[in-house]
Formats: C-alpha cells, sequence, structure tokens
C-alpha cells in the first residue's frame, strides 16, 4: 500500500474510533436513535443529489440501509445510552467478522478455513470474558444492542455482495437515504412527541458537534476513503486497518470519560482482536516463510 494511502487509512481508522465516544457525548443528551437519525439525514442530504444511483434493485438499497443505519449504528449509538462504555462498544463491534465468517459460510457456502476457525474461537473467548467485566462498563441491555449491530453488520456485507455492485459509495449514500424516515417513526412510537418537541430546548453545542462529526467525517468521508482503498488494494491489505478501531475507541474512553481498562477488560479486548487479526491471516503466505 502507498504510504499517503496508508496513512488515509490510518486517520479514517482514528476518527471511527473516536466516533464511539462522540457518539457518548450525544446520547448522553438526546434520544440514541433520534441521534442516529439526524446524522443520516445529514450524511445524505444534499449529498445524494449529486451522486448517480447505482444500478442496483431499489430492494437492496432498502435492505442495506435498514441493516447499516438501523441495524448497525441504531442499536450501537443505543447500546452506549444503555451503559456499555465507548471503548467496549468499539471492540465488542468487531465480532461483526466472526458473525460474517459463520453466515457467509452457510449463506453462500463460503470455505471457512482453520486459521478463522481458530481466531473465531478466540474472539468468542474474549466475548465471555468481557460478560465478567463488573466495573460497569458492560451492561446486559448494552451487550445485547451491540451483538445485534455485530449481526446486521454481518448481514448487510451479505446484501453487498448479493447485490454484486461496483459502486460501493453510490450503493451506501442511496441505501442510508431510506433509514432516517423508520427511525424517526421509531422514536415517535416509543416516545411521542415529547422526543420532538424537546428537541428544540435540548439542541446545544455538543449535540450539533456529535451529530455533524458522524455525517461527515465518519460518515461520508470516511467511507469515501475506505471504499476508495477497498477498490485499489486487495481486502487482505485493506480489512487489517480495522483492527485499529477498538485500539483508538478503548484509548477514546479512557481520555474523554476516563473509562477504566482493568486487566480483565484488556485481556477479553486483545482476545477479540487477536482473535480477528489471526481469521485475517494469510496462511498461504505463512506456509512459505
Amino acid at each position: 500500500m502507498k504510504k499517503n494511502d496508508l496513512i488515509l487509512g490510518i486517520l479514517i481508522m482514528v476518527v471511527w474510533g473516536l466516533n464511539f465516544s462522540v457518539i457518548k457525548l450525544g446520547v448522553n443528551e438526546i434520544d440514541p436513535l433520534l441521534l442516529t437519525a439526524l446524522r443520516f439525514t445529514l450524511a445524505t442530504l444534499p449529498a445524494i443529489f449529486f451522486v448517480k444511483k447505482p444500478d442496483v434493485s431499489w430492494w437492496y438499497l432498502i435492505v442495506y440501509g435498514w441493516l447499516f443505519a438501523i441495524g448497525i449504528w441504531g442499536m450501537a449509538t443505543w447500546s452506549i445510552q444503555a451503559g456499555l462504555s465507548a471503548g467496549m462498544a468499539s471492540v465488542l463491534l468487531q465480532m461483526n467478522v466472526v458473525f460474517g465468517l459463520f453466515l457467509g459460510c452457510f449463506l453462500l457456502k463460503e470455505p471457512l478455513p482453520l486459521n478463522k476457525v481458530i481466531g473465531s474461537g478466540i474472539a468468542l473467548a474474549g466475548l465471555l470474558l468481557s460478560l465478567t467485566v463488573t466495573d460497569g462498563s458492560v451492561t446486559q441491555l448494552g451487550l445485547m444492542l451491540i451483538l445485534f449491530a455485530a449481526i446486521s453488520w454481518s448481514l448487510a456485507s451479505i446484501t453487498v455482495k448479493k447485490a454484486g455492485t461496483k459502486q460501493v459509495f453510490a450503493f451506501s449514500l442511496w441505501a442510508m437515504a431510506f433509514a432516517p424516515i423508520p427511525l424517526f417513526l421509531i422514536v415517535y412510537f416509543q416516545s411521542g412527541s415529547d422526543a420532538f418537541v424537546q428537541l428544540s430546548t435540548q439542541f446545544n453545542e455538543r449535540i450539533i458537534f456529535s451529530v455533524l462529526f458522524q455525517a461527515y467525517p465518519v460518515t461520508l468521508l470516511g467511507y469515501w476513503i475506505w471504499n476508495r482503498l477497498l477498490v485499489t488494494y486487495p481486502l487482505t491489505t485493506v480489512a487489517p486497518l480495522t483492527l485499529l478501531v477498538p485500539i483508538f475507541g478503548l484509548l477514546g474512553g479512557v481520555l474523554f470519560y476516563q473509562e477504566e481498562v482493568g486487566i480483565i477488560k484488556l485481556v477479553a479486548s486483545l482476545c477479540v482482536i487477536s482473535g480477528i487479526l489471526i481469521g485475517f491471516a494469510n496462511v498461504r503466505k505463512l506456509k512459505k516463510i
């Protein structure tokens, strides 16, 4: 990978990692699903008017949009509001790689090499170990929501493969356009009109920063650069960069919220990250060394 592209890739991982702390900043003020709806409203408008619709079925766009915006980020944002720390949310969301391996095997009949099975086992051990964390940074509801988000991420990836599109950025942008209205409706059915009425009085610089950061650096800029890297380089070269996300996620939690990183949480995080890294390893190249 070229030096400039590598630097860009690392910077995006920093942004994506710190995003979990920025999400926490927002959910401390307003409803998590309302925050997510505002994020994707700004991410799609007005950008969608400048990007041509990809040549795929509308159903793929709708399904991916709901999985990506509601399933992944709606639930991940809610998990932080439900008591899961920003750092642990960034780590446990990486379980999408493990779920994706098994879903790909059963739904797409993809091979499941031994290194991926071993890596998945180590990552799952980290997940189970995280259940024993007692410092208040892992809650039952928060854990359930973040795992739902991880499964949604795996299903979203399968949707992209089924769609067979090469216009990944346009696909993501147009798909996200279907997310805000369902999110607003969910908020309405959960909280009534009060959530929207109170928003006018709750709106402050922290909410504005959280929404703008998530909409532009994280979503539009982040996924534009990420998709460009995916098109330019092999997946095995680019994908391991995502292992930096939980590292910066944990650092963000420590720096901005003084989240404790005890020995159990540290070992659990290392198990998840190292397990995924083993799954990414190129076995053929290792045998030649």
